[in-house]
């Protein structure tokens, strides 16, 4: 088991290496670890309701786990209240870790949670379901589900 301090360091290091507009980012096994260690931090899922309804959601401790959308369903549309539901589950300086997909949204959730003034916005890298096989299949390559972590199924 890692100290806070040194997943951090790593959240850091990536940052850093990756250039990154935010505090950093964390593998799904680095950011389960972390929910563990510090009661402060927020898992915010950035899916749509549907993608929780239909494909399930990761299981972390009481209080921690928060659902705010990036984009609405149908069609895709931006979430024009996202800062504004953010602000009503984290503060500026409440840790949080973004959740989508496949890491892409979340990325795009914690660059603009950054530029609002939250100062530890990170990316939760490979996202829920990961990347899809050869037979575009996802929780089989990467990703919360396929790393062994706890979620509940649709």
């Amino acid at each position: 088991m890692s100290t806070l301090e040194q997943l951090y360091a790593q959240a850091d290091t990536r940052r850093a290496a990756n250039q990154l507009p935010y505090a950093g980012a964390f593998s799904p096994a680095e950011a389960f670890e972390l929910l563990q260690l510090d009661t402060r931090v927020r898992l915010v899922d950035v899916r749509t309701r549907a993608e929780l309804d239909w494909v399930g959601r990761p299981v972390v401790g009481d209080g921690q786990y928060a659902h705010v959308e990036w984009t609405r369903y149908p069609g895709g549309v931006p979430n024009a209240e996202f800062l504004t539901q953010l602000k009503s589950v984290a503060d500026a300086d409440t840790p949080i870790l973004f959740l989508c997909r496949s890491a892409a949204r979340s990325k795009l959730a914690a660059v603009e949670a950054a530029k609002a003034g939250f100062t530890h916005a990170y990316d939760l890298l490979e996202g829920f379901e990961g990347d899809k096989n050869s037979e575009g299949h996802r929780k089989t390559v990467t990703g919360w589900c396929f790393r062994g972590l706890p979620w509940l199924g649709a």
